[in-house]
């Protein structure tokens, strides 16, 4: 599996929301922070979040204190929702997929030392993915900049 631009941007942004609303206190930031902070061009990225929106991960407010906010707490989105909203299945084969499933050319699908093992890649890269919340990721590079704070004391 390779993440798409999409998906990359898109979980960086959502990682920043994630972390600026436990820094800060605050739900709403602006397109314009996230881009310039996760160095995301804003144009791709309001497309990004837009799609995130319209499948209920994030809402926006408009207005000067308004912006975009985690629709949900950060405990209970995971990387692998944002990957599947942004850019469908984690299978590296369709065969493979459970939400996309697709037969293949092969003569028997069932005995396919292929299909076999990339069913046990998606399986692991599911359950890594849709264990991992947003918070998760947040607590860890909190965790990652504290030791680098000690380490330039």
């Amino acid at each position: 599996m390779k993440l798409t631009k999409r998906s990359e941007y898109g979980l960086r942004a959502m990682i920043d929301m994630a972390c600026w609303e436990m820094e800060n206190g605050s739900k709403f930031i602006q397109i314009k922070d996230i881009a310039q902070r996760e160095k995301i061009p804003a144009k791709f990225l309001e497309q990004i979040l837009l799609t995130l929106k319209n499948a209920g991960l994030i809402n926006s407010r408009m207005g000067i204190n308004g912006g975009y906010y985690l629709s949900k707490p950060a405990s209970e989105i995971t990387l692998g929702q944002i990957i599947r909203i942004l850019d469908g299945p984690l299978a590296p084969v369709r065969c493979v997929s459970q939400i996309a499933y697709e037969p293949c050319g092969c003569p028997n699908e069932e005995t396919c030392g292929l299909r076999l093992v990339m069913f046990d890649v998606r399986a692991a890269i599911s359950n890594i993915l849709d264990r991992t919340t947003l918070d998760h990721v947040v607590r860890r590079v909190e965790a990652a900049r504290n030791a680098r704070r000690q380490l330039n004391q």
